[in-house]
């Protein structure tokens, strides 16, 4: 392993490396040979966090439906029991599960690994890592991979054990349990459900147990739901409730059906969004105004972090509509869950963490991102309405929606590329000042967002630089049909003095 950068595999608060060849100009970084590795480098960290000896460690191990997780998920485990540690082989499983071996009483994990990348292309693969306080933050990755980097491990002549364990099924359990006592249904308290027909699309990653072992127990028609066996390749469709593609194959399998929800999952099950009835999408917005309105209920006045790039009129709904807190803060998962569980300890209430990608964290589910629990708090609420005789998008009449939305990419051509993208930020900050209808807003803690307010603008922009990648994107809203275009036009003009950024994603 001499000469291999082990650094490049971080991404945050995750691992992150090309598992596979099939993509061009992508060398393969996330070998089993390095899976094995990391393993092993995440047990001495472990046993150093918790002043445990390896052998006194059991690990949980997880992976999602791609290609290339036979085979890492074989050698995290055969690294993970040759320095003695106890493994639990789950196989397929979400994200969120894993974690919840750590807290489950009868499996009790020190420890655990999901085998993932998310959304990201067939050929990618990853390490997420958690403990019974969460998943690791960036600097603990950055821990691992230096220990990883050493490659300074004690092998034991008798290797630990490797258990083979149904835990996703544990998990869905909690869920079922979670749905029964919420509703509590008078007449139908098992099949609080019954009489609903729900689809899910899972995109052929791992989330497919939910329609089997979640829905079907409490009542659910699922008939119509779509994608759920695991298959790497993802022939349908991107496993993401971001994508378009994905969003309209769940949108349309609604309306075919004639359900009364959908629900999709990303990859890896910490993310999630729905439908409605009508085959309209309940994601970004709509889904944190939803659940923000059954959280709200529940915890009056409350402060509800989101992403930056939520919209001027969901804010309006949580403060004016919801007589909650809305704070805004930076992109990435673990950003906003940190900031909620910060706010928390400073004596604010918080009890949601959100993102507009799906990612949904609750403080009553230990803020983990857990897509299957964040749409099962609104399938609580739909079978709540069905005994009303209402319907669940009449939480959310009064949100009000831009009529134009878009994200332009703006790529940054030289190596010192967050250096340069700060600098961009910084002038549009100064260019900002300079227009007559243009107002910096406050409080802003990611990039600059100006709010637009002449007439043929009306609606706001956001420019940021990205959390991993060259690039600055670029978010307008607006509230009148051609907005988006006069405010890009304006934003395009102040970029063109600066050479090192590609406008060619510009169509205005």
């Amino acid at each position: 392993m001499q000469k291999f950068d082990w650094k490049k595999l971080q991404n945050g608060s995750d691992i992150r490396g090309v598992a596979l060849e099939g993509i061009a100009n992508e060398s393969v970084n996330l070998t089993p040979e390095v899976a094995q590795i990391l393993g092993q480098a995440f047990v001495v960290w472990l046993g150093n966090k918790l002043g445990k000896i390896a052998s006194e460690l059991t690990i949980s191990l997880g992976r999602d439906s791609r290609l290339s997780g036979p085979s890492l998920l074989a050698a995290v485990s055969e690294g993970i029991s040759l320095l003695g540690s106890t493994v639990y082989n789950f196989e397929i499983a979400s994200t969120p599960a894993m974690f919840m071996s750590t807290i489950n009483p009868d499996l009790s994990c020190d420890g655990a690994i999901m085998l993932t990348a998310s959304h990201l292309p067939f050929n990618r693969n990853g390490l997420k890592f958690f403990t019974k306080n969460g998943g690791l933050n960036k600097g603990d990755i950055s821990d691992i991979l230096n220990l990883a980097e050493e490659n300074n491990f004690t092998t034991v002549t008798e290797k630990g054990n490797i258990d083979n364990y149904d835990f996703i099924s544990v998990y869905a359990q909690g869920l079922v349990k979670k749905v029964r006592e919420s509703v509590n249904h008078l007449d139908n308290f098992e099949q609080p459900l019954k009489g609903l027909k729900i689809i899910v699309d899972a995109g052929n990653g791992a989330g497919g147990f939910y329609a089997e072992k979640v829905l079907k127990p409490l009542g659910a028609d699922t008939k119509g739901s779509q994608f759920l066996d695991p298959d790497g390749t993802f022939p349908n469709h991107i496993p993401n409730p971001e994508n378009e593609e994905a969003m309209q194959s769940i949108c349309q399998a609604v309306v075919d059906n004639q359900a009364d929800f959908g629900i999709i999952f990303d990859t890896d099950v910490d993310r999630g969004a729905a439908v409605d009835n009508l085959g309209k999408e309940l994601n970004r917005n709509r889904l944190i105004a939803l659940i923000s309105a059954i959280v709200l209920k529940e915890h009056p006045g409350s402060a509800i972090v989101t992403d930056s790039i939520t919209s001027d009129g969901l804010t309006s709904f949580i403060t004016d509509e919801l007589n909650g807190v809305h704070h805004r803060f930076k992109r990435g998962y673990k950003n906003v869950i940190n900031e909620a569980i910060k706010l928390n300890n400073e004596g604010q209430e918080s009890w949601l963490a959100i993102e507009t990608s799906g990612h949904g964290a609750m403080k009553e589910n230990y803020f983990l991102d857990d897509g299957a629990y964040l749409v099962t708090k609104l399938l609580i609420e739909l079978a709540k309405c069905k005994q009303q005789g209402k319907n669940l998008t009449d939480l959310i009449a009064n949100l009000q929606e831009p009529q134009e939305s878009q994200e332009f990419r703006v790529k940054i051509n030289t190596e010192n590329f967050k250096d340069y993208g700060n600098q961009v930020i910084e002038k549009l900050q100064e260019f900002a000042t300079t227009q007559d209808d243009w107002q910096l807003v406050p409080n802003n803690y990611e990039g600059v967002r100006i709010s637009c307010q002449s007439a043929d603008e009306n609606g706001w922009l956001l420019l940021r630089l990205s959390l991993h990648d060259p690039v600055i994107p670029l978010n307008i809203e607006s509230n009148v049909s051609g907005g988006v275009n006069n405010i890009a036009s304006k934003v395009l003009v102040f970029l063109s003095d600066f050479d090192a950024l590609d406008l060619t994603t510009f169509n205005v």
